[in-house]
């Protein structure tokens, strides 16, 4: 007589993340249609600096064009958080109710951040340099936000890829954020200097000390 063993089946939900993809890709196809033109200079960043030329001006920050796809950024940075911490076996990347955790952390944290930002900036009276900033910040990170989107969506579903590999993408990420800071600042030089010292306070408090304390909780955390 040979005895059946029954192994109970854990079918992995990712309905939820497939929903999410497919309305960042919504988003991002209804804001190209709404704002074409506006769109066609932003897709050529990476080679040109027409946009950040013409949509320099602070308000743009508000714009629905900047929030629209400031929503798919945070979608898709929250989705590479949880696909690297999978990778490295701190979390599984199916799991909705971490990433809904960790994007509400996002939000939090950046809307916290921008808020004390403004207060500091008007503080320092260095309020129209520090949205002209922002916005570059935040246009370059759409951006990189943006093109990571294919990357998760082949991250999440297949199962094949090395722990290597995506060492390698999380160094060109980061990398390439540090690069656009640096672009940022570059483009607004003569304006930074002209408040040099406000701005290095600015600097220290909220643009280096969040993410150093981030990291330290981060990494003591999971020591």
């Amino acid at each position: 007589m040979i005895d059946n063993l029954l192994h109970l089946r854990i079918i992995e939900n990712k309905d939820w993340a497939t929903i999410l993809f497919v309305f960042s890709f919504a988003t991002i196809a209804i804001t190209k249609s709404a704002f074409e033109n506006r769109f066609a200079d932003f897709v050529k960043l990476i080679y040109s600096d027409k946009y950040t030329n013409v949509y320099k001006d602070g308000s743009h920050l508000n714009s629905n064009f900047t929030v629209a796809l400031f929503l798919v950024q945070l979608i898709s940075f929250a989705f590479f958080i949880q696909i690297s911490l999978s990778y490295f076996g701190y979390a599984s990347k199916t799991d909705w109710i971490l990433f809904i955790q960790i994007i509400t952390f996002l939000i939090y944290f950046v809307l916290s951040k921008f808020l004390i930002e403004k207060i500091i900036a008007n503080a320092f009276d260095i309020e129209e340099v520090v949205e002209q900033f922002n916005l570059q910040k935040v246009v370059f990170r759409t951006y990189i936000g943006i093109f990571l989107l294919p990357f998760n969506i082949i991250l999440f579903y297949n199962e094949a890829v090395s722990r290597n590999f995506m060492a390698i993408l999380i160094c060109i990420v980061l990398l390439s954020c540090v690069l656009t800071y640096l672009v940022s600042i570059k483009n607004y030089q003569n304006v930074i200097f002209s408040k040099l010292f406000y701005f290095i306070l600015y600097l220290c408090a909220l643009e280096i000390g969040p993410y150093y304390f981030m990291y330290y909780w981060f990494t003591k955390g999971i020591a």
